[in-house]
This record gives structure tokens, C-alpha cells and sequence, in this order.
């Protein structure tokens, strides 16, 4: 395996587990949760996902650019040298990144606490923008796959 395969492999699992798994929560997770379980319940359920989920973020928003800069370095000069869909991708990352650190550190210290309060009206609420934070991430999320997807081969 060359070095620029490992960098990739590992850039590509650290987006996998990021995007895959707001998937997860979006598609899957959020409409079972919904259906079978009243407020108090749901709204600790999703505490404990993001407690879980977003230690995997975090480990997802430190390497994709460390790997992201290391496949520049391996395969191009540089930034300035790199084509346009990798300066996309990385505006991108920046966008999600964002988004992410909204949800992290304005609105999950809101739901927490109301869910300590038992303001289930509030936590509710606050879940809410939660849910379109994360679609919106998700739909980032999924062009920079498309992207990737669709650019040329190295």
C-alpha cells in the first residue's frame, strides 16, 4: 500500500463515519424514535446518540484535514496547485465543520438543559433546530461525496 493510498483510505472512513452517520440519524434513527417513543424518552435517547456520535465527529473534523492536507502534499504541489473540485471540497469541509460546531456548542447545551429542566416544549424545540442543522450538514455532506465521487482519477 503507497502512502497516498493510506492517507486516502483513512480520509475516506473518517467522511464515511460522519456522513453515514447523519444519514443514519436522519433516515433511520429519527423517524423510529418519533414513532415509538414520547418526549422524555426522545429527547434522552438523542443526548446520549450525540454524546456518542460526536466523539466520532470529532475525530472526523481532525482528520479529514490532516489527511486532506497530506494527500495534497503526496499528490499535488500544494493549494495553490490543486484543482478546483479539491478547493471546493475544502470550502465545503469548512461549511460542515461550521454547522457542526453551531450544533455542538450552541444548541446541545441548550437541549441538555432542558432535558435536565424536564422542559420537554423546550427540548423539543432546540431538537428541532438540531434536525435541520444536521440535514443541512447532510446535504453538504452528500455534494462533497458526489464531488469525490465524480472527480477525476488521480
Amino acid at each position: 500500500m503507497t502512502a497516498f493510498a493510506a492517507v486516502y483510505a483513512l480520509h475516506l472512513l473518517a467522511a464515511l463515519i460522519w456522513v453515514g452517520g447523519m444519514f443514519f440519524a436522519w433516515m433511520i434513527l429519527r423517524p423510529a424514535a418519533v414513532s415509538k417513543l414520547l418526549p422524555p424518552e426522545r429527547l434522552g435517547l438523542w443526548l446520549e446518540v450525540f454524546r456518542r456520535f460526536f466523539v466520532w465527529v470529532w475525530v472526523a473534523v481532525l482528520v479529514l484535514p490532516v489527511s486532506g492536507v497530506g494527500m495534497l502534499h503526496l499528490r499535488f504541489a500544494g493549494f495553490d496547485s490543486a484543482p478546483r473540485y479539491v478547493q471546493v471540497m475544502m470550502g465545503l469541509y469548512l461549511v460542515m465543520l461550521a454547522l457542526f460546531l453551531r450544533i455542538q456548542v450552541l444548541q446541545l447545551p441548550q437541549l441538555n438543559r432542558a432535558v435536565a429542566a424536564q422542559d420537554w416544549p423546550a427540548g423539543g424545540e432546540v431538537l428541532g433546530r438540531i434536525r435541520r442543522l444536521v440535514g443541512c450538514n447532510l446535504l453538504v455532506g452528500l455534494t462533497l461525496v458526489t464531488i469525490a465521487a465524480a472527480r477525476p482519477t488521480f
